[in-house]
């Protein structure tokens, strides 16, 4: 069964609230699980309901998002039982110093305002690539915690011109769930992407050495290629 991530959308303008919960809800995957328009209703509802995920804003009419977070994080410690949310600022806050200030306050990413549907979906089967990364790790290699804190150095795994490293992740996840092979499109529809997308990543993968290529014959005749993850 799919794991659902219940999300809590943060943002004081209603009608931009409602936006992005529509696109969350046309996410595989992801269900809208409340909605507050400032910061103390914010910390209600999540109390309440205990959402995996907060799109919050940092604009908000009692207090600031960023304050938001670290009060999320001081009633995480005060109780070691509660599981801990992830947060995606989505924002039109745009000074570095606001931007650092969620990188320390343990935000997991950070959109800036505007942007389109397919760029947030994006970063949320990102999330949701992220956290079924550590759910089915007992012990992380350093390619796994590059993969979640960040990308690793210039040189180590640069993406070629074109290639995005958050659908990059969701692909090498797709094949990792999957370690009797894909075709193109099988690996599309399970990680929700277009058949001519998810064939680029695969073949970078294979280029690279990190996926397995092997051919395999259809009732028609005509070969399939099949990707293995190996890297």
């Amino acid at each position: 069964m799919t794991r659902v991530t219940r999300v809590l959308v943060v943002d004081d303008d209603f009608m931009v609230a409602k936006l992005h919960g529509r696109h969350v809800a046309a996410t595989a995957g992801f269900a809208v699980a409340g909605v507050a328009h400032a910061g103390q209703e914010a910390l209600r509802v999540a109390e309440r309901l205990r959402p995996d995920l907060i799109l919050l804003d940092v604009y908000l009419p009692d207090m600031d998002g960023i304050t938001v977070l670290r009060e999320l994080r001081a009633a995480e410690e005060r109780d070691p039982g509660r599981a801990p949310v992830d947060v995606l600022f989505i924002t039109a806050a745009r000074d570095a110093e606001v931007v650092r200030a969620a990188l320390r306050a343990g935000a997991l990413h950070y959109l800036i305002k505007p942007f389109n549907q397919a760029a947030l979906q994006e970063q949320l089967r990102h999330v949701a690539a992220l956290r079924a990364r550590l759910d089915g790790l007992a012990e992380a290699r350093q390619e796994d915690v590059d993969q979640i804190f960040g990308p690793r150095p210039p040189g180590s795994r640069e993406l070629p011109k074109g290639l995005a490293p958050h659908t990059a992740d969701l692909v090498e996840h797709t094949l990792r769930a999957h370690p009797a092979g894909l075709s193109a499109t099988e690996c599309a529809e399970a990680g929700s992407l277009s058949r001519v997308s998810a064939r680029r990543y695969l073949e970078y993968f294979a280029d690279t050495g990190r996926a397995e290529v092997t051919l395999r014959y259809g009732g028609a005749g005509r070969p399939e290629r099949r990707y293995r993850w190996v890297g």
